[in-house]
């Protein structure tokens, strides 16, 4: 167990406490980083009270559904999976500015479905404080549901978070985030089952291949654009590697392949919100 600073021990106690007066909670579990924090201190609060759930779609990325059952059962607390119908709303697959506000509400709604049959007091989710100053359309349906952030409400910043999950020596502590593959497609352009499968596709190859952090966009007229960190600039436009990936993509869908020479940047796609914050 890592030592903490005192100040970071009161956050955790003060989120425990917290977590502890719901007397039951389901927490809302994608398996990264803050969500996997706070069923960790869910389980430790609430023991068989808490249930982290995991919402399943064509938008998770492959091996994501995976991971969480790891970090479940490491954390030691019980796990459930929801089916979630985000390709069916009408708004959400337009993919406008505020496609997270309707992905959210849905996500939400089926987990409160859920903890309402298991007869779960609270729902919550990993949201935390440093999320208030990022563009975040979904918090606003965290706040239509009326679902509790315990880790915002305790001032736990994302870096306390981090330092959390390495104190418990959770495995996902380094993690860097993994939105939704519906995150990469640019806005205006339509979230399709196809779409979401090309993206997880192409982003698996350069996996599998080393590359990370990495994020495969999709703009309009079926192009890529890969960013991966500068430092791996140079491995990815090899000339028999260059080679091999256009190929790739271009059995996948894709009809143009381009490099985004600022290489990774999370949440790029907002630069064409005129105010995304």
């Amino acid at each position: 167990m890592h030592s903490l600073p005192p100040e970071l021990n009161a956050k955790r106690d003060r989120l425990i406490g917290l977590l502890r007066g719901y007397g039951s909670c389901l927490v809302a579990f994608s398996g990264g980083l803050d969500s996997s924090v706070l069923a960790k201190a869910a389980s430790l609060a609430l023991g068989d009270g808490a249930v982290a759930a995991t919402c399943v779609s064509a938008s998770m990325a492959a091996g994501e559904l995976d991971e969480a059952e790891h970090v479940a059962r490491q954390i030691g607390i019980r796990h459930e999976t929801v089916r979630t119908g985000e390709l069916s709303i009408a708004a959400y697959c337009q993919n406008q500015a505020d496609r997270c506000y309707h992905c959210k509400l849905e996500l939400l709604g089926c987990l409160q479905q859920l903890a309402e049959r298991l007869n779960l007091a609270v729902t919550a989710d990993g949201s935390n404080l440093d999320d208030r100053a990022d563009y975040r359309p979904g918090a606003k349906a965290v706040a239509e549901r009326g679902v509790k952030t315990p880790l915002a409400e305790c001032g736990l910043t994302k870096d306390d978070i981090r330092r959390l999950a390495e104190a418990w020596e959770l495995s996902v502590w380094d993690k860097p985030p993994t939105p939704c593959l519906s995150s990469r497609i640019a806005y205006g352009e339509r979230i399709t089952p196809e779409r979401l499968k090309m993206i997880d596709a192409a982003e698996r190859f350069l996996r599998d291949r080393g590359f990370r952090p990495l994020r495969v966009r999709y703009h309009r007229g079926e192009m890529a654009r890969i960013e991966v960190s500068a430092e791996q600039l140079p491995k990815l436009i090899d000339e028999g590697f260059r080679r091999e990936l256009i190929g790739h993509f271009h059995t996948l869908g894709f009809k143009y392949v381009s490099l985004d020479l600022e290489g990774f940047r999370s949440g790029s796609l907002n630069a064409a919100l005129d105010n995304p914050v």
